[in-house]
C-alpha cells in the first residue's frame, strides 16, 4: 500500500474518531439530562424503568467498590473476622457482593472502613415501540 493511501485512510479514521467523540459527548449529555428528568439517584444500584407513548426506557446503575486490602485485613483481624474474608472477598480483594449482602451486619459492619464506593455512569437502553 502506498503512503498516500495510508495517509487517506488515517485521515478518514481521524475524521470518524472525532465524529465519534462528538456523538458520544452528545449522547452522554442527553443521558445526563434524561437521568435528571427521571430523578435518577446518582448512586442508583439496580434498574429503573420508565414507559412513555413512544419509548420504554431502562436505566441501569451500579456502584463500584474499591477495597483497601491492608486496611481490610487489619480491620478483620481487630474484629476477629479474618476467617470471613475468603467468602466475602475475592482476593485481589474484590467484594463478593452476593455473600456480602447475605452476611450478618455484625460481620460486615466492622469492615466498612476498608471499602470505598463510587457510583459508575448508568447505562441506558431505549427501544422505540411499534
Amino acid at each position: 500500500m502506498d503512503k498516500l493511501t495510508i495517509e487517506a485512510l488515517a485521515t478518514e479514521w481521524e475524521y470518524a474518531k472525532n465524529k465519534e467523540k462528538v456523538a458520544t459527548a452528545k449522547r452522554r449529555d442527553a443521558e445526563d439530562r434524561l437521568a435528571s428528568a427521571l430523578n435518577i439517584a446518582k448512586n442508583l444500584e439496580g434498574t429503573v424503568k420508565e414507559t412513555t407513548q413512544l419509548y420504554e426506557i431502562k436505566v441501569a446503575g451500579r456502584i463500584d467498590y474499591k477495597i483497601d486490602s491492608a486496611r481490610l485485613q487489619a480491620l478483620a483481624e481487630e474484629a476477629g473476622l479474618t476467617e470471613h474474608l475468603s467468602s466475602l472477598f475475592r482476593w485481589k480483594p474484590e467484594i463478593n457482593m452476593s455473600a456480602w449482602k447475605a452476611a450478618h451486619e455484625s460481620i460486615t459492619e466492622p469492615l466498612l472502613d476498608a471499602i470505598t464506593t463510587t457510583a459508575s455512569r448508568p447505562s441506558f437502553s431505549i427501544t422505540r415501540k411499534n
